[in-house]
């Protein structure tokens, strides 16, 4: 059995990810029908691991901190890497959602009758091996093993080189509660190795044994992974989120929500990266707005009509309606209505949530259906956008793609269905 703790050879790489594929299509088959109160048991046995490792965890994290703060990261990035006790505790919190959440492996969806006597019945199933490459974020390794492990399929975790120790450490404790539990461990299994390989190797598909993939992370990363892979990706493109600051738009609430979208954590990709502002109402809702972000220690980046009611504002650029900042910037621009914020939205954003702020229900109606993005906010904050924050428990990303998933992707998108189909000798003429 391959050491998780050890990386290959380099000329091993193929053969590990092979085994790891293999292990990982064994495990889908027996957990498709795996009892829920077994799973459950798995999940509160891993989130009791995680607690009782809670030390051994954080040493693991001051190593990879140390690395990323010596190799010059940005504090942003720096800041997803980073655990401490209260953040171990909540993702140990988050299996322990997970567990309490409804099994929609085996739920029927819809059931009908035929004339012939057929019953149908559409159910939901397992998708299979699930992939996640994903690069900062150690507490993904708890919170999408756990999610496939619910919906009854292996995970292959391939987390990324600044937080691998912490990912080990991790994962350590999630194949300790599935041994726990009497449940296979490859059905968490992640990447022993760092190297791009491996990468590859899951994008091939593992000769068969990986359904789908999970990018979670740059747009480097998301490319790649859209450019290569031979099997299904639940598509995540970066979050170029917009907030528009509509004419009918209550200024305390307006900042209020602009404030936390942007500067809660400005590093996750919920975070507010342009502010379009309705010509209307600029003069008395521009200045407060981005006095409030400076105050909170936001850098602004704005148009020419926003410099002149903030003269203090850096000029932006046309990459500044492109970018993704992750940090304490943000880009704004006074628009002539909210036909023109749609407009900018639908041509330079990403689709991945966006806002707006108005007590107008008819200009909100209006938003909510013309921005064809997988998450569409009416008067609250963009870092919303978290499948923990939709009931979900936790989600392994959020899908900006149209096909099969979109939004946080939580247990119900990673299943599929298939449809039983019942009868009593009828035979087709």
């Amino acid at each position: 059995m391959l050491n998780h703790a050890e990386a290959p050879e380099s000329g091993s790489i193929d053969a590990m990810m092979s085994e790891l594929g293999t292990r990982a299509r064994a495990a889908a088959r027996q957990l498709a029908n795996t009892p829920t109160d077994a799973k459950n048991a798995a999940l509160r046995a891993m989130a009791r691991r995680l607690r009782g490792s809670e030390a051994a965890i954080l040493a693991a994290n001051a190593l990879d901190v140390e690395g990323m703060e010596a190799r010059g990261l940005a504090g942003s990035f720096i800041d997803r890497g980073r655990l401490d006790a209260a953040r171990v505790d909540a993702m140990a919190a988050g299996l322990e959602a997970i567990a309490d959440l409804p099994d929609p492996v085996g739920r029927i969806t819809e059931e009908w009758d035929r004339p012939n006597g057929l019953h149908l019945q559409r159910v939901r199933t397992p998708l299979g091996v699930i992939g996640v490459i994903y690069e900062s974020r150690p507490n993904v390794t708890a919170d999408a093993g756990a999610l496939c492990l619910k919906a009854g399929n292996a995970a292959i975790l391939r987390g990324g080189s600044d937080a691998f120790r912490t990912s080990q450490a991790i994962a350590r404790c999630l194949r300790e509660g599935l041994a726990e539990a009497g449940l296979p461990e490859a059905a968490i299994q992640l990447v022993p190795t760092t190297d791009r390989a491996a990468v590859g190797a899951m994008l091939s598909g593992l000769g068969g044994n990986m359904d789908v993939i999970v990018p979670r992370g740059g747009k480097s990363l998301v490319a790649r992974v859209q450019e290569e892979a031979r099997v299904p990706v639940f598509a995540h493109l970066e979050g170029l989120v917009h907030i528009f600051i509509d004419r009918d738009a209550d200024l305390e609430k307006a900042i209020k929500v602009v404030v936390n979208s942007k500067m809660r954590r400005t590093g996750i990709c919920g975070a507010a990266e342009t502010l379009l502002i309705d010509r209307a109402c600029a003069a008395t809702h521009l200045k407060p707005l981005l006095d409030a972000l400076k105050k909170a220690g936001c850098a602004i980046r704005g148009d020419e009509e926003t410099r002149e009611l903030v003269p203090d504002a850096e000029k932006a650029s046309v990459e500044d309606w492109v970018t993704e900042y992750l940090d304490a910037i943000i880009a704004v621009k006074v628009v002539s209505d909210i036909g023109e914020a749609i407009e900018h939205i639908e041509t330079l954003g990403s689709h991945h949530t966006d806002c707006i702020i108005t007590e107008n229900q008819a200009t909100a109606d209006r938003f909510l259906a013309e921005v064809d993005s997988a998450i569409v906010v009416h008067n609250a904050s963009t870092q919303f956008a978290d499948g923990g924050e939709f009931g979900f428990g936790a989600e392994i990303g959020i899908a900006t793609g149209r096909m099969h998933a979109r939004g946080p992707v939580g247990l119900e998108q990673l299943t599929s269905f298939k449809y039983r189909v019942l009868g009593d000798g009828q035979t087709r003429p």
